[in-house]
Order: C-alpha cells, then sequence, then structure tokens
C-alpha cells in the first residue's frame, strides 16, 4: 500500500506537494483534522479519507487537540533539568486559559531556557516583566544570543562567510570539471562519517545513490532532527546556511540528482526564513536553476516546513511525511539510496554532515582526514546547554578531550551529577566518567555511551535521576510512530512502571523485568527510537545504583 501512495504523490510532485497542503490547511486554525478539509485533500490526492486523516492526525501541529493554541512552552530535556518551564507555565497562564496553551520540543533555545513560542517566533530566558510585556503587547525581544567558538586554526564550520561568490568558487570548478570519479575518491580519502547520529560513511552512501538505477533521484536534507540540547542544525540554518546548501548540492552533482529538498523542523521559525533567503541568493548569484554556470548541471532547491514530529528525524519517517503519508519508519532493505523519496534514489544527510563537504572541496580529502582521529575524521560541533557558564557552540577536532570542550565553556554553573550527550536516547555519562572520554564515535562506544549529534544536556544534582527516567520514557512513548510493538508498548510499559514506583512506596520495580522489557526495546525495534533508549536507562541503572536502589526489588545491575 504505502508504495502505491508514494507512486501517487510522486505524480503529483513536490510543487506543492500533499504534507505542504496539510500544513497550509492548519495556519489558519492550528488544525487540518476538519472533515471538510481530509475529505477535499484525500479527494485531490487520491488518498482517500482515511490514510489523509491518519498522516493530519499524527503531528502535533496539525492535529484537532492543536486547535486554537496561542502560546507553546517546551517541554524538553533541556528546559526540563533548567527548571525554567514552571515559572513560564504560571506566566502563561495569567495571560491565557489552559486550552490556548499547548506544549512543544524543542525550540533549540537549550542555552537559556524558559523556551517558549508565541504569534511564529520563538523565545528564551525573558523576565517576568518581559513576559508580561510580550504577552499582553505583542512586543518583547526575540534575539538568540549565544557563544560561538572553535578551537580550531582556521576555523571550518564556524569560519567567517565570505560572500557568494568566494564561497562557491570550488563548487564551480567541480561543476565545471566534469570528473565525478575524482570526487569519489577525496570523499572516500576524506574518512568523513554522518553526524546525524549514526557516523555512518558518506562516501559509501553517495556511492550507492550514484550508481542506483533511474533517471529521477533526489538530495534530502534532514533538517528535522530534534534532539533536546542540540542546536547545531539551528546554528548552521540560521548563521551558515550556505555550507548546507553547497553541501546539497554537490551531493546532487556528483550523484545524478536535479532536485534537493531541506524538511526544516516547525519549531525553528527563523531556520527556515534564513535557508529561504539563502536560496533566493543563490538564484540572484545564477547557481541554481538550469545548466549552471554553463555546466550543463541542472538543480533546484526547496524547504518543507514540517509540523510536529520528532520521529521525522528517522529518515525513512522523514520521507514518507513529505509524500503526504502517517510518517511511519519503513523496513530496510532497500535502503533510501535505492528507494526513497516517492520510492526514488535519494542521499538524506543530516545539516552537518552536508557543512563538512565545503571543507572537504578546498582541503582536499587528505587534508580533510588530518583534522580529527583516523577513524573519526574532521569538525565536530557541539551545543551546550545553560548549565555551563558560557552556553553555546564549540567547534573542536574530532578526538578533542570531552573536558577540555567543557573547560572552553568555563565548566558548569551549577552542581551537576551526569550529562546526556546525543539526545534522548543518548548516553547517561555521570560527571566522573568525563575525563575518560574524547569526541569521536569510538571513544563513547567504547564507554557504553552514544556521541550522537553531540548536543549536552546537563542533569542537575537536585532533580531525581528517577524523575528523569520517567522522562525518557514518556518521550518515547509521546514520539513514537507506533509501527512497531516494542517501541510503541514498551515505552508505555516503562513509563508505568517507573510512574508506579514512584507514587506508591510499596511497590517495587522487579530488576529482571525491566532488565527484559530494556532488552526487547534495544533488540527488536524497527528504528533507534525504541531501540536507542534503553541505552540511558541502561546507564543510570549501572552508574547511579545507590540513588536509584529503592525504586527496585533488587540491586540494580545493567
Amino acid at each position: 500500500m504505502s508504495k502505491n501512495l508514494s507512486a501517487l504523490s510522486f505524480r503529483r510532485g513536490l510543487e506543492p506537494n500533499l504534507f505542504e497542503r496539510m500544513v497550509q490547511a492548519a495556519e489558519a486554525d492550528g488544525t487540518a483534522e476538519a472533515p471538510e478539509t481530509v475529505h477535499a485533500l484525500g479527494k485531490e490526492y487520491l488518498f482517500g479519507d482515511a490514510l489523509t486523516l491518519g498522516a493530519v492526525s499524527f503531528y502535533d501541529f496539525l492535529k484537532k487537540e492543536n486547535e486554537g493554541k496561542k502560546v507553546f512552552l517546551c517541554n524538553g530535556s533541556a528546559c526540563l533539568c533548567a527548571g525554567t518551564q514552571e515559572k513560564l507555565h504560571e506566566a502563561a497562564a495569567a495571560q491565557f486559559p489552559g486550552e490556548e496553551i499547548g506544549h512543544i520540543c524543542c525550540l533549540g533555545r537549550c542555552h537559556q531556557g524558559g523556551a517558549f513560542q508565541y504569534e511564529g517566533k520563538n523565545y528564551s530566558g525573558l523576565s517576568e516583566v518581559a513576559l508580561e510585556t510580550l504577552f499582553t503587547t505583542g512586543e518583547g525581544d526575540a534575539a538568540d544570543r549565544y557563544e560561538v567558538v572553535s578551537a580550531l586554526e582556521p576555523a571550518i564550520l564556524t569560519a567567517p562567510f565570505p560572500g557568494i561568490e568566494a564561497y562557491y568558487e570550488p563548487f564551480v570548478a567541480l561543476i565545471q570539471g566534469d570528473d565525478r570519479d575524482a570526487l569519489a575518491g577525496e570523499l572516500k580519502e576524506s574518512g568523513l562519517r554522518g553526524r546525524g547520529g549514526a557516523g555512518f560513511p558518506l562516501h559509501f552512501k553517495w556511492a550507492g545513490c550514484r550508481s542506483a538505477e533511474g533517471p529521477v533521484k533526489y538530495i534530502v536534507c534532514n533538517a528535522d532532527e530534534g534532539d533536546p540540547g542540540a542546536y547545531i542544525d539551528k546554528y548552521l540554518m540560521e548563521e551558515r546556511p550556505h555550507s548546507v546548501l553547497l553541501g546539497m548540492m554537490v551531493a546532487g552533482w556528483y550523484a545524478g540528482a536535479n532536485t534537493g529538498v531541506l524538511y526544516i523542523r516547525a519549531e525553528y521559525p527563523d531556520s527556515l526564513t534564513r535557508v529561504n533567503e539563502a536560496i533566493a541568493d543563490l538564484h540572484t548569484a545564477g547557481l541554481l536553476g538550469e545548466n549552471i554556470r554553463g555546466s550543463g548541471f541542472d538543480f533546484h532547491l526547496k524547504t518543507i516546513k514540517g509540523a510536529g514530529a520528532y520521529i521525522c528525524g528517522e529518515e525513512t519517517a522523514l520521507l514518507a511525511s513529505i509524500e503526504g503519508q502517517r510518517p511511519e519508519v519503513r523496513t530496510r532493505p532497500p535502503f533510501p539510496t535505492v528507494e526513497g523519496l516517492f520510492r526514488k534514489p535519494t542521499i538524506v544527510n543530516n545539516v552537518e554532515t552536508f557543512a563538512n563537504l565545503h571543507a572537504i572541496l578546498t582541503l582536499g580529502g587528505k587534508g580533510y582526514a588530518a583534522i580529527g582521529t583516523p577513524q573519526s575524521t574532521g569538525p565536530k560541533l557541539l551545543s551546550l546547554d545553560s548549565h555551563f557558564a558560557k552556553p553555546g557552540i564549540y567547534e573542536v577536532a574530532m578526538g578533542t578531550p570531552l573536558e577540555e570542550v567543557f573547560a572552553m565553556a568555563g565548566g558548569f554553573r551549577n552542581p551537576v551529577k551526569a550529562v546526556q550527550i546525543g539526545g534522548p536516547l543518548g548516553g547517561l555519562i555521570p560527571v566522573e566518567k568525563i575525563g575518560e572520554l574524547t569526541v569521536d564515535f569510538e571513544s563513547f562506544k567504547k564507554a557504553g555511551f552514544l556521541l550522537g549529534h553531540a548536543g549536552v544536556v546537563s542533569i542537575p544534582e537536585s532533580m531525581p535521576m528517577i524523575e528523569y527516567l520517567q522522562h525518557l520514557f514518556q518521550f518515547t512513548a509521546d514520539e513514537s510512530c507506533g509501527k512497531c510493538f516494542p517501541c510503541r508498548l514498551g515505552s508505555t510499559r516503562g513509563k508505568e512502571l517507573i510512574a508506579k514506583a514512584r507514587s506508591e512506596s510499596d511497590f517495587k520495580i522487579d530488576r529482571e523485568l525491566m532488565t527484559d522489557l530494556l532488552d526487547t526495546m534495544e533488540q527488536t525495534s524497527l528504528c533507534a527510537l525504541g531501540g536507542g533508549v534503553p541505552l540511558p536507562i541502561k546507564n543510570a541503572m549501572k552508574h547511579f545504583e545507590v540513588e536509584l536502589a529503592s525504586y527496585f526489588g533488587g540491586a540494580v545491575s545493567a
């Protein structure tokens, strides 16, 4: 059935696609779930009412429950740990009735806390007076301020933008030279691994799409990775958008694709605006469209605004979303390089991965590989939350000791007992283990953690670890696409077990039952959402045994 829907969606193409029509339909009152809207869209795209409703009702900002919401408060891990949201809710409740207050996760304001979205803009860290002024007059400071520091000389991902002509000079030389085999060699020699979390070799993925058969191919930028604590993508799209666009254009030329799509999360409205401005600048400069700079290469870029679904950070769910289908994870193989968007060969990479391509073009594969370690090459961005003295974006070479990065940020401003790196599916690292880690895939894996996207959320000493574990299970239960039982049911059972242990003093969680639950989720879930959340739970059970012992029937063990 899903393949047939992909074919139907391809028949209409990207201009406009069904998902965009759904998002537009919700702009007036917050939902696209009205029966007449569902019927009209289902009829126009030949999906029918049931399938269209199944898709619309999945998204936070399209479903019926979103109707009439005026202000959205962040409920992500970083804001939770910052301890700012209770007072923020009180301030909002003084101005809006409860039915007009919604929740959102995450706004990328992890460096301040107190994050919320109001009238299409993101805010954070406002005083009570500033909040009252904003809610009563509509006037407020939405500026996003944080440190941007590079330990590299010269900086790479955070380097100042020299202007379009200078920045795109190596790209123009590439497409006019028409030597894709040479680029293939540079990509392989660079050793670049995907920055979305899995660390998959980029040259292997790109080669797969290049060799795939078919006249139509796509390049998709996954800008919907919404890990709480990670605002790396947000920084790149808003401050260095051309690094991302150039990377997509290189991918299109290399693989033989003429269309690139950036799926940008609705939680980042400024990112959407800035990327669209950058695309317009490229058109003005003659670097997009037909026969770019006389090379014979045609390429077009399009942005698509998300609608509030963490699972769309998973590449196959994202592709299903663009097609207007319910964003459920697809089984693999076939992989997207063979059957991706509209079941056509597709390269899907995240924002930071594409941003590395300019450095490979200018430094060469060997020069790029000289940065970092032999297995984890190149620069890496980390985003640090509000518990640091100088929170912000930090650029270092792969292999840099983690404690050096934290020292660059002035260390913790508040007592912290653990950090979670890599989002809600990343490892929970007790502070005494920080000195044992370096910023690379191998170090984290060997220690039983996960580098992931490298967003850092600090867990204060004042927060009970059991509360944080319940939050992780709750997050997974809320964001599961529901396609596979282990994730959908396992996360709910985990949440229920912890909630009961917290509320009933005579109830203890059976240690063997919890371990079996986590093992089942880890080994049998369809994607990394259900398969990944057991890692931080197991980390906590191992490293915070004493603190958690009273909630379990026996000694806690991983």
